[in-house]
């Protein structure tokens, strides 16, 4: 194994297959939003590095919260014992008083210790002296989340890789109820593989509604499926069943849907392009997607209505949350909200 040159931008792909190349750097900073991709990262530059006996000498791990950067300096600068490096980790970083005394380590950093820090919720300055040192001598990596157009593509991915297929509506329906947390999202993945019977790959909407929970026939994703046909008598069947169900179908998460799915319809009408490969790429959607939620959309209303529709679900999104006093139900708020859509 040897270090590798630094490199100040890199994706988690292109990251992930160097580290299990056996191709490193001598310091990581991982930051971001997203968790899930900086303890990855993490765990896989640490098994990569050391196998389970040179873990117990040369594993130094430390806390934001708790350690003094002297000490992280003093371990980062010792030798590996029985082993070609050793691995010092300064986990949660943000909360660390005076991180930026890391540059000292810098000045001299130690060839055969490989530094790991990780930074989460957040992003440091990269103009700070540490991180300028960083980006020269290693790598500085951002988490971003995703953007929730590209999570059932990553559904369909994640199970792909592990032998599993599935159609793109349930992935669809698997991403949209989880959203972007990952960590949340690949676990309940994992557990729906485990739930899986024994010889069957495929993964059908029947148990992705008993073993994640989600009712196919009464959902978000009908309701909007029923608004995109126009299909009134449905959409209010729908509304009456979130009604009766309200701990499992609240306003509070039914509205943000919504929004989100009409707002996503409102940038589709700036588009240049308005084929069905222009909206994809203009959006950062899949084709498919484009083809199921957004052309029909455009075509049974108009930008004006959509614009009022946004206006409308913020009025109502208010009145749920009791802006002005307001007392209706949040069973009628929404059969209103459904009229008004489709009128």
């Amino acid at each position: 194994m040897a270090l590798a040159k630094a490199s100040q931008t890199i994706g988690y792909e292109d990251l992930m297959r160097d580290i299990k190349q056996k191709v490193f750097k001598p310091v990581y900073l991982l930051m971001g939003s997203e968790n899930y991709y900086i303890d990855q990262l993490c765990d896989a530059i640490i098994n990569n590095v050391l196998t389970e006996d040179e873990k117990a000498f040369n594993l130094s791990s430390y806390y934001g919260m708790d350690a003094e950067i002297g000490n992280v300096i003093n371990s980062a600068r010792s030798y590996p014992m029985g082993a070609q490096y050793s691995v010092v980790v300064l986990r949660e970083a943000q909360h660390m008083k005076n991180l930026e005394n890391l540059s000292y380590y810098f000045q001299n950093p130690q060839p055969t210790t490989i530094l790991i820090i990780t930074y989460k919720n957040g992003v440091v300055d990269r103009r700070k002296k540490f991180v300028v040192a960083i980006q020269q001598q290693g790598v500085v990596f951002e988490a971003v989340k995703p953007k929730e157009s590209l999570l059932p593509g990553m559904v369909i991915n994640y199970l792909a890789q592990k032998g599993f297929s599935v159609d793109h509506k349930s992935a669809s329906i698997i991403a949209d109820s989880i959203g972007t947390d990952l960590s949340r999202l690949y676990g309940e993945l994992d557990k729906l593989m485990i739930a899986m019977p024994e010889g069957q790959m495929v993964i059908t909407p029947q148990i992705v509604e008993s073993n994640i929970g989600i009712s196919k026939d009464f959902n978000y994703f009908e309701l909007q499926d029923a608004l995109i046909r126009k299909d009134a008598f449905k959409a209010q069947q729908i509304a009456k069943y979130f009604d009766d169900n309200q701990k499992a179908n609240p306003i509070q998460v039914v509205l943000p849907m919504l929004s989100r799915f009409f707002s996503v319809a409102m940038q589709a009408y700036y588009a240049p392009d308005q084929s069905e490969r222009g909206l994809a790429l203009f959006l950062g959607m899949q084709d498919w997607q484009v083809r199921r939620n957004v052309i029909p959309v455009l075509q049974k209303y108009s930008g004006k209505k959509v614009l009022q529709i946004l206006n409308e679900i913020r009025v109502v999104d208010g009145k749920s949350k009791g802006v002005e006093g307001s007392k209706v139900p949040s069973g009628d708020l929404l059969k209103e909200l459904i009229c008004f859509i489709l009128h």
